[in-house]
C-alpha cells in the first residue's frame, strides 16, 4: 500500500515539471512574436521541406496607423493653385445653392428666392469651363472637367442647371438673375390681396368670402391665363395659383361664371331651335306652293261661270 502511494506522489511531481517545462516554451514563443510584429508567417507544403513567404502585409492588431491613398501627388503640375482656387470655390456656392433650394420646395419658391445662388455658381462653372486662360496663362478647364471618366464637377453642375431651365426661372426672374421681374411682382401684388380677402372672410359664412374676394380672384385668374398664354410662367407662379385655385373651388366652394361659357349656351340654343326653324319653314313654304297650285282653277272655273252667263243672256 505504502508503495503504491509513492509511486503516485512521484507521478504528481513529474506531470507538475513537464506543464512547468510547456508553458516556459510558449512564454518564449510569445514573445519571439511580439519582438518581430512584421513578419509574415511561413507555410510549410505537406512532403517539401521549402517554406513560402506570404506576400500579403499584415499589419499587427494594436497598430495605431491607416494607410489612405495620398491625398495629393508631390509633383501635379497640371493642377495649378488657380484651378484648386476655382474649385474650392466652385464646391461653397454649389452647397449654399442646395442650401437653398431645399427649403424653396414647399411652397415654392425656387426662383424668388435662389435666382442670386444659380447666377454665383454659373459664374464660377463659367470661367472653370472656359476657354480663356487664367492668371500665369492657365486654364482649368481639361484638368477640372475632362481629367477622368467620372466628370463629377460637370455632373454637379448639369443637375442644378436642370433643374434650373425645368423651373422656367428665366421667364420670372431680372436678366441679371437678381430678384422678379415687373410682371412676376404685378401678379404677387394680386396674390396676395387675393389671399389677405381670403383670410378676412375665410372665419364666416364662405358666401361672403365668395362675394367680397370675387372680383380680386377674378382679376388673379384672368392675369394669370394673360401670362400663361405669353409663356411668362415659371413654377413658383403655376404652384401658388394652383393652391389659390384650391382654396377657392375646394376649401371655400366658390365657383366663378367662365366667359367662354356663353358662347358654347348660344350655339346650344341655335342647335335646339334650329328643327323647329326648319320645319316651320318646310311648313310655310308647302303653304305658298299649295295656294299657287289652286289659284289658276279657280280663275279657269270663273271664266266658265261668265260665258254661261254670257249665253244664256
Amino acid at each position: 500500500m505504502s508503495l503504491h502511494r509513492y509511486n503516485l506522489g512521484l507521478l504528481l511531481i513529474i506531470l507538475n515539471i513537464y506543464s512547468l517545462g510547456l508553458i516556459d516554451a510558449l512564454n518564449a514563443t510569445a514573445s519571439d512574436s511580439a519582438a518581430n510584429p512584421l513578419q509574415a508567417p511561413s507555410y510549410h507544403s505537406h512532403g517539401s521541406s521549402a517554406a513560402v513567404s506570404s506576400p500579403v502585409y499584415k499589419p499587427a492588431v494594436d497598430s495605431s496607423y491607416r494607410i489612405n491613398l495620398l491625398s495629393s501627388f508631390p509633383e501635379d503640375l497640371e493642377f495649378s493653385e488657380y484651378c484648386t482656387e476655382l474649385l474650392r470655390l466652385f464646391g461653397q456656392r454649389y452647397v449654399a445653392y442646395v442650401n437653398c433650394l431645399v427649403p424653396a420646395a414647399r411652397p415654392v419658391r425656387v426662383c424668388q428666392n435662389c435666382s442670386p445662388g444659380y447666377s454665383s455658381l454659373s459664374e464660377v462653372f463659367l470661367n472653370i469651363s472656359s476657354d480663356k486662360l487664367g492668371p500665369a496663362n492657365v486654364s482649368c478647364r481639361d484638368s477640372i472637367l475632362r481629367s477622368d471618366r467620372l466628370m463629377l464637377v460637370f455632373l454637379l453642375y448639369g443637375s442644378l442647371d436642370t433643374i434650373w431651365k425645368k423651373s422656367n426661372c428665366k421667364q420670372c426672374v431680372t436678366t441679371d438673375l437678381t430678384g422678379p421681374n415687373n410682371d412676376t411682382l404685378y401678379y404677387l401684388t394680386l396674390l396676395n390681396q387675393t389671399i389677405t380677402c381670403f383670410e378676412k372672410y375665410k372665419e364666416g359664412n364662405h358666401t361672403e368670402l365668395c362675394k367680397n374676394c370675387k372680383n380680386a380672384y377674378k382679376g388673379l385668374n384672368d392675369l394669370y391665363s394673360g401670362m400663361d398664354k405669353n409663356s411668362t410662367l415659371c413654377i413658383d407662379l403655376e404652384d401658388s395659383m394652383n393652391m389659390t385655385r384650391k382654396l377657392w373651388s375646394k376649401n371655400f366652394a366658390c365657383s366663378l361664371p367662365r366667359e367662354e361659357t356663353i358662347p358654347v349656351i348660344a350655339v346650344s340654343s341655335f342647335m335646339l331651335f334650329l328643327p323647329i326653324i326648319f320645319y316651320l319653314s318646310s311648313f310655310l313654304h308647302s303653304e305658298q306652293k299649295k295656294r299657287k297650285l289652286i289659284h289658276p282653277k279657280r280663275a279657269k272655273s270663273h271664266t266658265s261661270l261668265m260665258n254661261i252667263q254670257d249665253k244664256q243672256s
